[in-house]
C-alpha cells in the first residue's frame, strides 16, 4: 500500500532570523539613531546618545568655536579702545586750517634732514652729540614711502620760467619720530566730498602719540609755523578772492624797498607817516567810539606809480596784500561784504580802478549775455562803511580818472585821504637818474643836468622848478631799465620819449 506524499516542508523564519535579513538593507542616520536608542534600553539617557554621535559633537563644537572667536573679537576691539582712550592721545587738521600746509612743508623737510642727519631749525632736535642711544633711533626712523608732488613756477622780468618741485607727505599711512616721540600721521582724502567751487577734495591729517607724549603737538606746531614764516620772510603774500575765501595768489613775492618808488618831494613820507600813526591809534580809536579803519584813494594817469607803491609799503610795513577786482564776474553786495569783513590779519585792502567797475550805471549785456558788474554802488558803499564792516582795516582805492567817482564814495570816512600821483617832476626824474647811474655819472652830475636838458630841448620838460613834466615814471624807468650802466645811451635815446 502506497505512503501517501507528504508537502515539503517550509521553514519560518524566526524574529532573530527576520532582524538579520533586515539589517542588511541600507538604513539613514535618523533611523540607525532611531534603532540604537530602542535596543539600547537601559544601557544610557539622550545625553549620552547624543554625546556618542559623531555628526551632533561636530555641530556643536564648531558653533562654541564660532561664539568663542566671535566673543574674542569683540572683547579684543574693547580692549584696543580702551587702551587708546587711557594711553594715546590724537589731534585733527583739515584743508581749510591755515596749519595744514605749514604741518605737510615741515614733515617733508624734516625727515629729509633728520635722515640726513641734518637740523632744520634750532629747536628741532635735543641731541647734542650722536651718543649710541642717538644712532639707535636714527636707524629705527622710518622713511616716508608715499609722496605727493606741488609744482610752482616762478616768472622773472625777463620773461624767464623757472619751476619748482616740493614734496609733501601723501595721502597715507606715515610714522614720524619728532624728539624721541614716535607719530602716527595719517592723511586721509574723502573722494565722495570735495568742494563745489574748485573740485578740491576734502582732507585731513591725524597726529596720534602716546598721552604721556602729548606736549610734542605744541612743539611741532610751533616749528612748523616759525618754518612758515622764514620762507616768508622778506617777501609779500597777494591773496585774490576765490569764491567766499582768500586764498594766496602765486608765490610770495620779494619784498620792494620803499625807496625804490620816487613820488614827487613829501608826498611819500607823507602817506607812510599817516599810516604809521593810525597803526599804533587803535585805543584812541576805541576810546571814542569811532570806526577803527582808514581809506586812501591814490589816482593819476597810467605809470605814476600807484600800484608800486601800495606794495613797497606793504613790504615796509611788513603787511600782505589783498587784491579785489570789482568787476569780477559772479562777484554780488552780498559776496563783497563777507570778503571785505573777512580780509586776512596784517593785510592792506587793494581795490584797483574802482571807476571801471561803474563808469556805465545801466546794466548793459554783451555778446555773451553777461550784464556788467554785479556788485551795485551802493553796495560797495555799504562793504566800505556800513554797519557790517570790519575794523582794524587799511583800504587803498585807486583810479586813473577821479572825475568819475561819485562823491559819496569819496567822503571822509570811506576815503579820508586822497592823494594825486601824477607826471613826473624835476626832482622824481633827479632821483631816478640818481637811483639808476649814481655809480655811472661823473662826481659833479653833469650827465644828469645833460639829461635834464635834453628833456627841456625835447618839450617834454619844463625850466621852471615845481613844474611836473609830460613824462611817467613808468616811461622813465623803462629808458633807463632800457640803457642799464649807459648814462650817455640814456640821454641819445631820450628823444624815444617823445613818441
Amino acid at each position: 500500500m502506497d505512503r501517501p506524499l507528504s508537502a515539503p516542508s517550509t521553514s519560518i523564519p524566526s524574529a532573530k532570523d527576520s532582524s538579520v535579513v533586515q539589517g542588511e538593507l541600507p538604513s539613514s542616520p535618523t533611523e540607525q539613531l532611531a534603532k540604537q536608542t530602542a535596543l539600547s534600553g537601559d544601557e544610557g539617557g539622550l545625553l549620552s546618545q547624543l554625546k556618542s554621535n559623531p555628526f551632533f559633537t561636530a555641530g556643536f563644537g564648531l558653533a562654541a568655536l564660532g561664539t568663542a572667536a566671535a566673543v574674542a573679537q569683540r572683547g579684543l576691539r574693547q580692549g584696543a579702545t580702551l587702551v587708546r582712550k587711557r594711553l594715546l592721545v590724537d589731534i585733527e587738521i583739515n584743508v581749510h586750517d591755515e596749519s595744514y600746509q605749514w604741518f605737510l612743508q615741515w614733515m617733508s623737510r624734516y625727515q629729509s634732514a633728520q635722515l640726513s642727519k641734518s637740523i632744520i631749525l634750532p629747536s628741532t632736535t635735543s641731541e647734542k652729540a650722536p651718543g649710541i642711544m642717538a644712532s639707535i633711533l636714527r636707524r629705527l626712523t622710518p622713511r616716508l614711502h608715499h609722496l605727493s608732488i606741488q609744482t610752482s613756477k616762478v616768472t622773472h622780468p625777463n620773461g624767464a620760467v623757472n619751476t619748482h618741485f616740493s614734496f609733501v607727505p601723501g595721502p597715507g599711512k606715515h610714522i614720524l619720530r619728532y624728539n624721541n616721540a614716535f607719530l602716527w600721521v595719517e592723511r586721509a582724502r574723502e573722494t565722495r566730498s570735495m568742494e563745489m567751487r574748485t573740485g578740491t577734495p576734502w582732507e585731513t591729517v591725524t597726529l596720534t602719540t602716546l598721552f604721556s607724549q602729548r606736549h610734542v603737538f605744541e612743539e611741532l606746531f610751533m616749528e612748523a609755523h616759525k618754518l612758515a614764516m622764514q620762507l616768508q620772510e622778506g617777501k609779500t603774500l597777494v591773496y585774490t578772492a576765490w569764491g567766499l575765501e582768500w586764498k594766496p595768489f602765486g608765490q610770495p613775492r620779494r619784498k620792494r624797498p620803499l625807496d625804490s618808488v620816487v613820488l614827487d618831494h613829501g608826498v611819500k613820507e607823507k602817506i607812510v607817516g599817516d599810516v604809521k600813526e593810525f597803526l599804533q591809534s587803535g585805543k584812541w580809536y576805541f576810546d571814542r567810539g569811532i570806526p577803527y579803519r582808514r581809506g586812501y584813494l591814490l589816482h593819476g594817469p597810467p605809470g605814476s606809480g600807484k600800484s608800486s607803491f601800495i606794495q613797497a609799503l606793504a613790504g615796509a610795513l611788513d603787511y600782505n596784500i589783498s587784491l579785489l577786482n570789482l568787476s569780477t564776474r559772479g562777484l554780488t553786495d552780498d559776496r563783497l561784504d563777507h570778503l571785505l569783513a573777512n580780509i586776512p590779519a596784517r593785510t592792506i585792502m587793494l581795490l584797483e580802478d574802482v571807476d571801471a567797475a561803474f563808469s556805465d550805471r545801466r546794466v548793459q549785456a554783451d555778446a555773451h549775455g553777461y550784464q556788467g558788474a554785479n556788485v551795485t554802488f551802493s553796495g560797495l558803499l555799504n562793504a566800505l562803511d556800513g554797519v557790517a564792516s570790519a575794523e582794524e582795516r587799511i583800504v587803498f582805492l585807486t583810479t586813473n580818472h577821479v572825475e568819475r567817482l561819485d562823491e559819496a564814495l569819496v567822503r571822509p570816512g570811506r576815503v579820508d585821504m586822497a592823494v594825486r600821483l601824477g607826471e613826473a617832476t624835476r626832482w622824481q626824474i633827479g632821483q631816478l637818474w640818481e637811483r639808476f647811474y649814481s655809480e655811472k655819472d661823473d662826481p659833479d652830475r653833469l650827465g644828469k643836468e645833460r639829461f635834464l636838458a635834453k628833456l627841456e630841448q625835447l618839450g617834454l620838460l619844463e625850466s621852471l622848478p615845481g613844474h611836473a613834466s609830460k613824462l611817467s615814471t613808468a616811461a622813465l624807468q623803462g629808458l633807463f631799465l632800457y640803457n642799464k650802466g649807459d648814462t650817455e645811451g640814456a640821454i641819445v635815446t631820450a628823444e624815444g620819449l617823445k613818441a
